[in-house]
């Protein structure tokens, strides 16, 4: 029992001075909103985006053609140009682009872009969070739907509340959000819950349960409780300092 009382005797200033750190935190801005160009799913362009593994070649000049990774920053350098933005262009806007530059330096020159690894801009993804089996971001592919995106995540975990997920997307430059039925589509196999998906969104699939006096659960171990959340980490904190103790 002393072992016990010196220890919260001498972890006491160390909580507070852990208190009085968190009173200076701030509030950080919002994301940007960064709409995808795509708003018409029968309007479906790629775009390049970092990452991507770019083939350029310039027709009768070997030697400044040649494979080519976006960097980070969105922009790649070849032979006679440097940090070319490539990013958000569609390879043919981008051939036309490395043309013009090139013109410096060859005469009338013929340029053709191609895309061997697919990334794309993170405008240009479909981002799925939550009680996904395997959430992700996921390349956007032309007249993606719904059902498509849930095969390319795995489903859904034993855990999910598909009819509780919310769709998010940007329209007209403002984040609206949808209220979408997964329970209803991939579990029962009501067809009419499938939906057109657009780049950008994002599908957010919560948990079951409420977040009240009870909880379904608590990681992969606890199932479920007649604990609160607040109870349940009292106990395991208190278990956690007596089994520091006990070895000491």
């Amino acid at each position: 029992m002393f072992r016990f009382k010196k220890l919260i005797t001498c972890c006491a200033p160390l909580l507070l001075i852990g208190l009085n750190g968190c009173s200076n935190t701030g509030t950080l801005p919002e994301a940007t909103t960064r709409p995808s160009l795509t708003t018409d799913v029968n309007d479906y362009q790629y775009l390049i985006g970092p990452g991507d593994s770019l083939t350029i070649f310039v027709w009768r000049n070997p030697e400044v053609s040649g494979n080519f990774i976006v960097r980070p920053d969105g922009k790649v350098t070849t032979s006679l140009v440097e940090d070319i933005d490539v990013a958000g262009r569609t390879p043919t806007m981008l051939a036309r682009e490395i043309e013009e530059q090139l013109s410096t330096y060859i005469n009338n020159p013929r340029v053709t872009v191609s895309v061997n690894n697919f990334t794309g801009p993170l405008s240009e993804q479909v981002r799925v969070i939550g009680e996904a089996t395997n959430p992700s971001a996921v390349s956007y592919s032309e007249h993606m739907t719904l059902l498509d995106l849930m095969i390319a995540v795995g489903g859904l975990t034993e855990f999910a509340d598909g009819n509780g997920a919310k769709l998010v997307r940007v329209v007209n430059g403002k984040q609206k959000t949808f209220e979408i039925n997964i329970d209803d589509l991939i579990r029962d196999g009501d067809i009419s819950k499938n939906v057109d998906m657009l780049p950008g969104d994002i599908v957010i699939i919560p948990e079951k349960g409420h977040d009240e006096d009870n909880i379904k659960r608590v990681g992969p171990i606890v199932r479920e409780t007649n604990f609160s959340r607040e109870e349940l980490r009292k106990k395991f904190f208190f278990e956690k300092i007596l089994s520091i103790t006990a070895k000491k």
